[in-house]
């Protein structure tokens, strides 16, 4: 699995908004390449299902085309493509399946360092990584990977999953202390 850094420009990424509200097609093909691969792993953290995964990038970038104009600057441009994401995909959840506990319920243990686990991501195999990735919660993965594969701030994270920013720290925590179980297991199964 090789991670993806975020180097996005958001004067040219507002340029192409831009130019997509007057519907210049070349503009949207650059803006989809950019941002399709990222936004599909992304979409598949709570959907695993390729087809449907694959149906919503689609409605994603379809609301792009349509609503560009609606992008008022308020975020970065990344945060609004991916909260656009998130919103479909949970309105897809939401007509599959009963909806799960909050994290809001669970004990609130803060997590303020994002990058206590990158030491560890650096130094492990990115199979027995992409692994324990696929094992963890949706909400806990989502998190994982935009704080370490989009380079999100906990702060623009709470603004695409729409919670506080508390619950993103307390479900890093979590999905930290999922992957450092997973991980051990995994050493321990190749040392025997």
């Amino acid at each position: 699995m090789t991670t993806s850094i975020n180097h996005d420009n958001e004067t040219e990424l507002k340029a192409l908004l831009n130019s997509i509200a007057s519907q210049d097609e070349t503009a949207f093909e650059q803006f989809y390449h950019r941002f399709e691969s990222r936004l599909y792993r992304f979409i598949q953290t709570k959907l695993p299902d390729p087809f449907e995964a694959a149906d919503i990038l689609n409605e994603v970038f379809l609301d792009v085309w349509k609503q560009a104009d609606r992008y008022k600057g308020q975020s970065k441009v990344s945060t609004w493509l991916f909260s656009i994401a998130h919103y479909k995909t949970i309105d897809k959840l939401r007509k599959k399946r009963p909806e799960q506990i909050s994290d809001d319920k669970l004990n609130h243990v803060t997590d303020t360092s994002p990058d206590s686990i990158s030491h560890l991501i650096d130094a492990q195999n990115n199979k027995d990584i992409h692994y324990c990735l696929e094992t963890l919660k949706p909400a806990h993965r989502s998190v994982m990977e935009l704080t370490f594969f989009e380079e999100m701030s906990y702060k623009d994270i709470a603004i695409v999953v729409d919670c506080p920013e508390n619950t993103v720290k307390t479900r890093m925590f979590h999905a930290k202390q999922a992957m450092k179980r997973c991980l051990t297991r995994l050493f321990k199964l190749a040392g025997s």
